[in-house]
């Protein structure tokens, strides 16, 4: 397979955008869109115990299916991936629906997860396959604001469809969506088959499943349901680094690895994939997982009133991810705006640490909208840098690698700041006695809160902030890294016309 030299798109490309578009937005707005559901299914399936699953059972799934994919899409061809992958998804989501109790619900969001992790990263693959890498960016930059749409859609549309309907239809809502997006790209997307004997790496694939698992174990399941310090967060941590170590032997002796290793010595991927794992972890999927919870604490807001807050930072995203699109596509350069990107995040989230619990809320969204900004310019143009940075034959392997690592990043920076913010509020509300909900800590809501007589409401509401707050003040040095590493990125031209035996000996000579 050759990387793309006409400068004319192929037929029907409207048509295969737009599926495109969409299968990465379900993808990506089922990782949110149960967030706000999770109450009312627990309740009418009878498994409070078992709620954390829900969620990480469809992320645990994506993030092993991603590597998978890439590496299946370059051996044996996209179009087929893609279209199984539509259909694993869908199939998830009707069945997903019909769950008559947990253990079905957890089984089937397990099953959405290995379809949505093939539409994340074989969407991304398909454009590196159709559009010349010059032309790319104004089509990557879409994709990647989709990601910041799906974390504020995927809450605020669970909540309205389960006030409205019933929570089965924030499955089923897939399924209109999905068969559309699959009937399109099957009659329209059209690849060839790269000539290649597949040797799948099927131990170093067991190896990085252990590995995923027990890492997204000791992140969900540390400092909530085990201490830190039990023996079973630290069986896990101690089989995360076992798994990973094996991981890395095997992938260095594999005929064909899973994750061939000598990616990670590419200058542009190794620093790219950091950038990522930095703004992605402890930049928007901190703020988005633990601001809602702010606004409605702090400013009373309700749940899709926080929810709609968030927007601005959509916002912003769009805007910049869309505008460095064209320009990088005009240009062919994209260090520039990742550089801009990496200075503006550690700025927004620097602001935010700053607010006080009198601050106006527009004061909050234009931080917000500020962030949006940053991860804008940022998020595909890194993408976009790691694909340029290879020959076509191996799109898929460093799409799905990065995506990989980016969705680590973002699972244990939601966990650390997650662990941050609940020991430090824990502190801060026993202090204030038994005189708060009988001296149940455990189950205040933002309901309870407002109910509060002014000499207790008050300083619950200082707690959460000076809880949450400082936080992200502990966060904005650590961003300040991915500026340093951004300004060592490799500023690789976009080319267009390359064909794939060019590619590899431009791309690797710094490797």
């Amino acid at each position: 397979m050759t990387t793309p030299t006409q400068s004319k798109l192929p037929s029907h490309f409207g048509w295969i955008y737009a599926a495109l578009m969409v299968s990465m937005l379900l993808g990506a707005l089922d990782q949110t869109i149960v967030s706000t559901a999770l109450p009312t299914i627990v309740g009418e399936l009878d498994g409070l115990s078992q709620m954390a699953w829900v969620t990480t059972a469809y992320i645990l799934a994506v993030t092993i299916a991603m590597p998978v994919y890439g590496k299946l899409g370059d051996l044996l061809g996209r179009r087929t991936l893609f279209l199984f992958s539509l259909v694993v998804f869908v199939l998830g989501s009707a069945l997903a629906g019909f769950s008559q109790d947990m253990n079905q619900l957890i089984a089937f969001r397990a099953l959405q997860g290995l379809g949505g992790g093939g539409l994340m990263i074989t969407a991304q693959a398909i454009i590196a396959d159709l559009v010349p890498v010059r032309q790319r960016a104004k089509f990557m930059g879409p994709m990647g604001a989709v990601f910041g749409l799906a974390a504020v859609a995927g809450p605020l549309l669970g909540g309205w469809i389960t006030d409205h309907t019933t929570w089965r239809w924030a499955f089923w809502i897939n399924l209109p969506l999905g068969i559309a997006a699959l009937l399109i790209s099957a009659y329209a997307i059209r690849l060839p088959k790269p000539k290649a004997k597949v040797a799948f790496d099927y131990l170093g694939t067991g190896l990085m499943a252990v590995a995923v698992t027990c890492l997204v174990l000791v992140c969900t399941w540390g400092g909530t349901e085990y201490a830190w310090t039990s023996p079973t967060i630290l069986w896990l941590g101690a089989a995360t680094i076992a798994a990973g170590v094996l991981f890395v032997i095997v992938e260095s002796r594999a005929t064909d690895p899973l994750i061939p290793l000598r990616m990670l010595r590419n200058p542009v991927f190794g620093v790219a994939t950091l950038i990522g794992m930095v703004v992605m972890g402890a930049g928007m999927f901190a703020v988005v997982a633990y601001m809602p919870t702010y606004l409605q604490m702090v400013y009373g807001y309700s749940a899709t009133e926080s929810g709609l807050l968030l927007l601005p930072m959509v916002a912003g995203m769009m805007l910049t991810a869309i505008g460095s699109g064209a320009v990088v596509s005009k240009t062919g350069t994209y260090k520039g705006f990742i550089i801009a990107g990496t200075a503006v995040i550690p700025v927004a989230v620097y602001l935010m640490s700053n607010l006080t619990v009198d601050s106006s809320v527009v004061v909050l969204c234009s931080y917000l909208g500020l962030l949006g900004v940053g991860m804008g310019l940022i998020m595909q143009n890194l993408v976009l840098a790691v694909q340029n940075a290879f020959p076509q034959s191996e799109v898929g392997t460093a799409t799905s690698a990065n995506n990989f690592f980016r969705e680590i990043g973002a699972t244990v920076g939601v966990a650390v700041v997650g662990a941050l913010f609940a020991n430090r509020l824990t502190d801060r509300l026993a202090e204030l006695g038994g005189g708060l909900n009988g001296g149940n800590t455990e189950s205040i809501t933002p309901d309870l809160v407002q109910q509060l007589p002014e000499q207790l409401k008050a300083p619950v509401i200082d707690a959460y902030s000076d809880a949450l707050l400082p936080v992200f003040g502990a966060l904005a040095p650590v961003l300040v890294v991915a500026i340093v590493l951004a300004v060592f990125l490799p500023n690789r031209t976009l080319q267009g016309g390359e064909t794939d035996d060019q590619a590899p000996e431009r791309e690797t000579v710094a490797a």
